[in-house]
């Protein structure tokens, strides 16, 4: 079996590891990948938005699986593409992936089916955003309404705040044509949580649950980025609060894409916030969450290839998920500076020491292969991920793993876990 996975992230470098595992693939490749996936897979120097040049590699090679890891290809229709060669790909079709490219789509889809979500309005005008940010109760959240790597959500205390983001998003672009729409919501507070889940265009499977940080700095400090670390489980998705999702979110958002005309294949991430009225959705991605997936998939018991199949064939309710009875924590190496600026192509020491540790993963992020050496070459660089029996010896084992690995201008946050403390 001949599979193409598509992308370039620690996300994808947790997806090829686990495919790899698969006794059928004879064959791996990667596009773009890095360094770390060259390691178990053939990487190709084709972008993830190179569909022409993907599709003719897929056909070339005579690809059996294609696996679209990314936002912006799924987003795309790289999936209606591969599929219109016949060619198996597992991911949203691009009116499913909807449901993460357009913030607007996605409240006005949960308002009209009664999915649980913060109070919301759109705008495709500043002036008018701005008329009704007069009038607004503070904090708000301001969303470009496409995507933004993650970046496009501002936080504002006030008036003024607010009045500058939305000139920020809607008029000066930052976030180039994600920022045509902007979607205006309340404030939520609580505990985040994320659930990734299976889905097969009628059945839904969730994985076990795990929390993101999302803030540059410690203490949720600083700008938003992709994504500083993770923790899985979350101590604080209770057995009550799943099956509240169950009931209210999870099946409700896939029998409403079905009921759109836009049955959802591939994976659905559930950004939850535990907020005192119960839980609520925070966003939706179309794919695995990066650094979730670097805690999740190395917990999974089920052979990973085999999952996707059966989201494909729309024979998911045949399969149980299991997940080892143990926890994860995943510390994000980034570069100084990230999000804004940063440099790149410093070496990077110590990658071997993860060859002698069981239970200890390095997933390459922004890495290259330079004059014979690995390199950075991106904001995230490698995310650190480390098992434990519970989460407190997850977090200890992490934090000593981060250690083994050097390259100049390496920063990171130091609290990630650190909630699990106060449970």
């Amino acid at each position: 079996m001949k599979v193409l996975i598509v992308g370039s992230g620690g996300r994808e470098h947790a997806i090829a590891l686990s495919v790899a595992k698969n006794k059928r693939v004879e064959q791996l490749y990667c596009a773009p990948g890095n360094a770390g996936i060259a390691q178990v897979a053939e990487c190709v120097e084709i972008g993830a938005m190179e569909f022409e040049k993907l599709t003719a590699f897929a056909q070339e090679k005579e690809i059996d699986l294609c696996i679209v890891g990314m936002d912006d290809p799924l987003v795309g229709g790289l999936v209606d593409e591969m599929e219109a060669l016949g060619i198996r790909t597992f991911g949203p079709r691009k009116n499913a992936a909807i449901l993460e490219g357009s913030k607007a789509f996605s409240k006005n889809l949960m308002k009209k089916y009664h999915i649980p979500t913060a109070a919301y309005e759109t705008f495709s005008d500043a002036e008018e955003a701005i008329k009704y940010l007069e009038k607004a109760k503070f904090p708000i959240v301001l969303k470009a309404d496409g995507l933004a790597l993650g970046k496009g959500v501002l936080i504002c205390q006030n008036l003024e705040e607010a009045t500058d983001g939305v000139r920020t998003i809607m008029l000066d672009k930052k976030f180039g044509a994600a920022g045509n729409e902007i979607v205006i919501e309340e404030f939520m507070t609580g505990r985040e949580v994320s659930v990734l889940a299976f889905v097969d265009g009628k059945t839904i499977k969730t994985m076990t649950s795990a929390q993101d940080h999302k803030r540059a700095g410690d203490g949720d400090t600083g700008l938003n980025t992709g994504g500083m670390g993770t923790f899985s489980p979350s101590p604080f998705y209770t057995k009550e609060v799943d099956e509240f999702c169950r009931e209210h979110i999870y099946q409700a958002t896939v029998d409403a894409m079905a009921a759109e005309g836009r049955p959802f294949k591939g994976i659905i991430f559930f950004g939850l916030m535990l907020t005192e009225e119960g839980p609520k959705v925070l966003e939706y991605n179309a794919r695995f969450g990066d650094p979730e997936a670097q805690v999740v998939l190395p917990r999974m018991e089920n052979d990973l290839l085999e999952v996707m199949e059966a989201c494909i064939d729309g024979t998911l309710d045949t399969m149980e998920l299991k997940f080892e009875d143990n926890a994860a924590v995943c510390v994000v190496l980034a570069s100084e500076g990230y999000p804004v600026s940063y440099e790149k192509g410093f070496p990077i020491t110590g990658l071997d020491e993860f060859e002698k540790h069981e239970g200890y993963y390095c997933f390459h992020a922004g890495t290259k292969f330079q004059d014979g050496q690995i390199v950075t070459n991106g904001g995230r660089v490698l995310g650190i991920t480390a098992k434990g029996k519970d989460l407190k010896d997850a977090r200890k084992h992490a934090y000593e793993a981060v250690q083994w690995v050097e390259f100049e201008n390496k920063y990171m946050r130091h609290d990630i876990g650190k909630a699990i403390d106060e449970v």
